[in-house]
Parts: C-alpha cells; sequence; structure tokens
C-alpha cells in the first residue's frame, strides 16, 4: 500500500513537472510569434495581408522543420522513429 502511494506521488509529481515545462514553452512560442509578426508586418506592407500571412506561414514551418531536426540530432534520435506493432 506505501508503494503504491509514493509511486502515485512519483506520477503526480513527473506530471505537474511536464505540465509546467510545456506551459513555459507555449508562452515562448507566444512571444516568439508576436515577435515575428512585428518582423513581418514591418517588413511588408499591410496592405498585403494575406501575402504576409503566408510568408509568416511559411518561415514558421521552415523554422518547426528546422529546429525538429536539430533537435532530433542532439538528443542522437532520428527525427521520425520507425512503430513495430508486435503482436
Amino acid at each position: 500500500m506505501k508503494e503504491q502511494a509514493n509511486e502515485v506521488r512519483t506520477q503526480v509529481a513527473g506530471t505537474i513537472s511536464t505540465l509546467m515545462t510545456v506551459a513555459f514553452g507555449l508562452i515562448a512560442a507566444l512571444a516568439w510569434n508576436d515577435a515575428i509578426k512585428a518582423i513581418i508586418a514591418t517588413l511588408i506592407p499591410k496592405r498585403n495581408g494575406i501575402t504576409s500571412l503566408l510568408i509568416y506561414a511559411i518561415l514558421i514551418t521552415i523554422i518547426a522543420v528546422v529546429a525538429t531536426i536539430v533537435i532530433a540530432r542532439a538528443l542522437g534520435k532520428p527525427p521520425v522513429q520507425e512503430v513495430r506493432i508486435v503482436e
């Protein structure tokens, strides 16, 4: 009984830690979102709203792909892992 309680506490602490880390990551992402939008708004006139949104989407996609590859290499993992179903 005591072992189960300790295991539950460990799982709760791990989950809270993960949630806090993700929350800070989201805050950082939102800050970068605003910064990149401001840069694009400065470089592209406001009359081209669709053009600036497309440039923003393409830029964010490129950053996400490059970041994923860099992080995967740093951790020594392939960006996409093979999934095997075991019966």
